[in-house]
């Protein structure tokens, strides 16, 4: 049997204030719009969570409808990789308000028993991932989960306590370059010949082409950032000698 999506917000909130605004508030938005079968319940979800966003709307309204995409099946994954996508759209800054309060209708209890990775993944809404396929240029463990392979490639790159990534150099014939977005944890940044910088959720560090530097985990936790790779001609990236 079909879920029916029932509402009764317009009548509680407004009552006879507004009853001709509740009635097509509770009966038609809800009662005959979201109860039209040539959406699905999880797609209609979504598409509401990208129009209120993309509005800048980040009140309580849209806790309900994170709320709503969760209980109709849109899982911690899908979420983060929607708002994502639509950051390149909407903008940045509503991505990070929307992030704060998908992180907290997505978060999970963290049990005591859980091994210290398992609790740092409770506490970020992006995947950790599998073991990184690069860790030979990585002192310590380190994961890799794919965020966006289309428009521009991005990644989640997750490091264990005081892992780091050697020194490298990002190269390309025209543009190309990364930017790294912190999403969890501590970490830093460091180029050669300059200061570590201290990156934490919400810092963003953009690294030009030719420089040489690395990035990783402080010692006393673990350090998540988005790998953006700015698209260019010719780019690769030359790996060299480790951290010291």
């Amino acid at each position: 049997m079909k879920e029916k999506i029932v509402q009764t917000a317009g009548r509680q909130s407004l009552g006879e204030f507004a009853s001709e605004f509740a009635h097509f508030n509770d009966d038609v938005l809800f009662g005959e719009n979201w109860n039209n079968d040539d959406i699905d319940l999880k797609t209609r979800c979504i598409i509401t969570v990208v129009a209120l966003m993309s509005s800048g709307i980040t009140d309580s309204s849209l806790t309900y409808h994170l709320q709503n995409a969760k209980a109709h099946g849109v899982t911690k994954k899908e979420i983060a990789a929607v708002i994502t996508h639509v950051a390149f759209y909407a903008g940045w800054p509503k991505a990070w308000a929307v992030f704060n309060q998908a992180k907290e209708v997505w978060k999970e209890d963290i049990d005591e028993n859980m091994s210290t990775k398992e609790q740092y993944q409770a506490s970020i809404i992006f995947p950790i991932g599998d073991p990184n396929p690069y860790a030979k240029y990585f002192s310590g463990n380190s994961y890799l989960a794919p965020v966006s392979s289309s428009q521009v490639s991005i990644h989640n790159v997750t490091f264990e306590p005081g892992c780091k990534n050697n020194w490298h150099v990002h190269h390309a014939k025209n543009g190309g370059g990364q930017i790294l977005i912190c999403v969890g944890g501590k970490g830093y940044y460091q180029e050669w010949g300059k200061d570590p910088v201290l990156m934490q959720p919400g810092d963003c560090v953009n690294i030009p082409t030719g420089v040489k530097h690395w990035h990783g985990a402080a010692d006393d936790s673990w350090f998540s950032h988005l790998a953006i790779e700015v698209p260019g001609e010719d780019t690769s990236t030359e790996w060299l000698e480790a951290v010291k």
